[in-house]
């Protein structure tokens, strides 16, 4: 616990710094790097010969998205039908997800003797995280450079807060298991009182930082949305770890795990989060 903590207190700053001062080019190589990074992990769930063979079908997918996605600046703040199919495809993906995760271990005989379905679950997971992401950077980089800034860190901030909530909640007053086969310790108890911390960061933040709703309903309304998808996110990284017999995606982070451990609740947050607020 203590090195968790000790890495949690350098990590977070230096997160804070990049999704603030680095330039939108920089940020998106930065994004970049740590997205392969979660590919190089999900191998080990497609339990491939060679870890590099595998990695071959991510990389080619994410350079091909790169060239159908437009992503300078102006393209980015005047969201199209492209932006908008690729996030909708990733909420789709989440919405499966979190089914097979409710109802696993039945539901891994649909897919656990698929290679083909492993590599394309890794996809869905990661491309739209990191396409999501990038489109709230860059929203009104001209007229306010740290508009975008400060809607990643909201997202951020609100599932942070759920883990928190859902954490200390689960642990006092848990009794009802969400997905006993794949997480014992997640309650239904827990994620409400995620809900309910995220609900009241939102709140505060949103005021705060300027985010412009429609409502404060539909402030709450994403908010919830977005929560209860992170939360189902980490189950679905659970359950392929449990698929694959494996505790950590890998050990990059001291104390952490791997990068996937620790972005599981975000890449299915960000693409919720950012459609919804785009149409809403």
């Amino acid at each position: 616990m203590k090195q968790r903590i000790i890495t949690a207190l350098i990590l977070a700053p230096l997160v804070i710094l990049g999704i603030f001062q680095l330039s939108l080019p920089t940020f998106m190589a930065a994004l970049a790097v740590v997205t392969m990074i979660g590919f190089w992990e999900w191998t080990q769930f497609v339990e491939a010969k060679s870890r590099y063979f595998a990695l071959v079908p991510a990389a080619i997918l994410f350079a091909v998205s790169a060239f159908l996605v437009p992503f300078d600046a102006y393209s980015l703040n005047e969201i199209s039908l492209s932006h908008l199919t690729l996030l909708g495809l990733g909420c789709a993906w989440w919405l499966l997800a979190s089914v097979l995760a409710i109802t696993y271990p039945k539901s891994a005989t649909l897919w656990q003797g698929s290679t083909l379905l492993r590599h394309l679950f890794g996809i869905l997971t990661l491309l739209p995280f990191f396409w999501s992401v990038v489109m709230l950077r860059a929203q009104d980089l001209y007229s306010d450079p740290f508009h975008g800034a400060r809607l990643v860190l909201f997202v951020c901030l609100i599932v942070w807060a759920a883990d928190s909530g859902a954490y200390f909640v689960g642990k006092s007053i848990g009794k009802h298991k969400m997905a006993p086969k794949v997480s014992p310790n997640k309650t239904i108890e827990g994620l409400v009182g995620g809900m309910v911390t995220a609900s009241l960061v939102a709140w505060g933040f949103s005021h705060w930082f300027e985010i412009p709703f429609t409502n404060a309903f539909v402030m709450v309304g994403i908010t919830l949305a977005t929560v209860i998808i992170s939360v189902l996110g980490d189950l679905v990284e659970s359950m392929f770890k449990r698929v694959s017999g494996i505790k950590d995606s890998s050990n990059i982070i001291p104390g952490h795990g791997g990068v996937l451990d620790r972005i599981d609740s975000l890449t299915a947050a960000f693409p919720v989060f950012a459609l919804l607020y785009f149409i809403f």
